[in-house]
């Protein structure tokens, strides 16, 4: 591929010069350049690349792709001889130049984007199993990791920019892969790095408070969410499937239709595919399905009420995909608990350790009611212990604290990822929400302590719940980056209570 073949896909508003070179590679990080790349030069979230213009071309770039070609020296790069295209939208054609550079991949793999505030990743996992069950080889994007084929490999963001995105589906496809099973957050909509990806089937789970030191309101946060389904700026998903109970579902059903999905709604209850009964057992739920495709009676280990949500959202999806409800029903009771999502920490102790990432207000709502009606025949307390993230939508905190008080007989308020303020600060302003609830609690700071403190209060017939990391291996303090897993954390400090061995 050469620089020719590269512009003629990308929307340029200027463009001046050539090269016969062959295109190694697309970039937009100038550390990642090398002898024939070509370097998109675009503004981010947090810094410009255009400001690396100049390390880009003495790395080896081969032409300059540029959203804001006045913030470098244009002589630097005539005496260089590169080619330069000027666009309107950098990450629009960052995502252009490697769909083209990587052979159009998005065309080739029939792709499911799913988004919300809470249930993305739980649910992207189920249907990626629902889809390999039907024999299908997926490429997986989310939160906790990435698949390609089978393989697994650490996630560095929910979506990645569209450069990663387009590698990613591009070497699914060379090992055999036809589905791609994508979380889209808020973020990566309302910054374009989905563009490019048409998603046959979209998804929505929810939307509670989370993200507005981004998005400012909540009404700017579903705008963002909308993008997926409305085809304002993505192609409209043909089939878009929307959790029946969110108070936006029925605005988010009108915008998918207008733009010519097919809308299925999914609910307890409620919705095309609605569990219209179930019960709630030790080691997940029986659901009475009712759906367009049939109905069924299934075993689910899937724990709780908001896994019920997440399942029927991942079982309407892949039926839309065209998996048949027959092999969806079969395959329901050997789908797994999702990592860092309600997993059960077991050290041989008497009482109920969960890590779940309930990072929002009506997250730890529901993942404490599920606590709740585990204690509900043993009489045991729920005993919480969450913080909130530092350098993030300081308004929730205090939502935070009144939403775990409220549920909670105990609360141990600690640090999540503090990241450049102060610990402190931070439960200082949790700290209302508590008080008002009117529940007891402890306040402290290292996050290590909390654990083995509320860990050490627990009885018999106890639930305690680690929430706000999850799955996540690391905390940020500060300017540094430590290693911390909740439950490796909780199972030392269950060995050093007496209760199990680490291996």
């Amino acid at each position: 591929m050469n620089w020719k073949e590269i512009a003629e896909e990308v929307t340029a508003v200027g463009a001046g010069g050539d090269s016969k070179q062959p295109v190694t590679g697309v970039e937009y990080d100038s550390r990642k350049v090398r002898q024939g790349s070509v370097f998109v030069a675009m503004k981010g979230g947090s810094t410009d690349g255009n400001r690396y213009v100049e390390k880009a071309i003495a790395a080896g770039a081969l032409g300059i792709i540029t959203d804001s070609s006045q913030k470098f020296d244009h002589l630097l790069v005539f005496k260089a001889g590169l080619p330069v295209l000027e666009v309107e939208h950098g990450r629009r054609a960052l995502a252009q130049a490697s769909a083209a550079f990587f052979g159009h991949p998005e065309r080739k793999l029939a792709a499911t984007g799913i988004t919300g505030t809470n249930g993305k990743t739980t649910t992207a996992f189920l249907l990626e199993a629902l889809l390999n069950a039907a024999e299908r080889k997926t490429v997986l994007v989310g939160t906790i990791e990435y698949h390609v084929a089978g393989e697994v490999r650490p996630s560095v963001h929910t979506t990645p920019e569209s450069r990663d995105l387009y590698e990613l589906m591009a070497e699914g496809e060379e090992r055999g892969a036809t589905e791609l099973v994508s979380e889209v957050s808020s973020h990566a909509l309302d910054q374009g790095r989905a563009a490019g990806v048409a998603f046959d089937v979209a998804v929505f789970t929810n939307l509670t408070q989370d993200h507005l030191d981004y998005h400012q309101t909540m009404e700017k946060y579903f705008t963002a969410k909308r993008l997926l389904f409305d085809g304002s700026v993505y192609p409209a998903p043909r089939v878009a499937v929307i959790n029946a109970h969110d108070a936006r579902s029925e605005r988010l059903s009108t915008a998918a239709m207008r733009a010519g999905a097919e809308v299925r709604t999914y609910g307890i209850g409620k919705g095309d595919w609605r569990a219209a009964g179930y019960t709630l057992t030790p080691g997940g739920a029986i659901l009475e399905l009712e759906t367009p495709a049939g109905r069924a009676k299934v075993t689910s280990r899937l724990a709780g009420e908001v896994n019920i949500h997440n399942l029927l959202a991942a079982l309407t999806a892949a039926h839309a995909r065209g998996v048949a409800f027959e092999e969806l029903i079969e395959y329901v009771p050997r789908l797994k608990p999702v990592p860092g999502r309600f997993e059960p920490v077991d050290g041989g102790q008497p009482f109920t350790v969960i890590v779940d990432y309930a990072h929002t207000d009506d997250a730890l709502r529901n993942l404490i009611a599920l606590a709740r009606q585990m204690t509900a025949k043993s009489g045991g307390r729920v005993i919480t212990l969450f913080g909130c993230g530092g350098d993030r939508d300081r308004t929730k905190r205090p939502k935070m604290g009144l939403a775990a008080g409220t549920g909670s007989d105990f609360v141990m308020a600690t640090s999540d990822n503090p990241r450049s303020e102060e610990p402190m600060a931070i439960l200082a302003e949790i700290e209302p929400g508590l008080k008002a609830s009117g529940v007891r609690y402890s306040i402290e700071p290292d996050r290590a302590t909390a654990i083995c403190a509320a860990l050490k209060m627990a009885k018999s017939g106890d639930v305690v719940l680690l929430a706000g990391k999850g799955h996540e291996k690391e905390q940020i303090l500060g300017f540094r980056t430590i290693p911390f897993d909740d439950a490796e954390v909780a199972l030392t400090a269950l060995a050093e209570l007496g209760y199990g061995d680490v291996q």
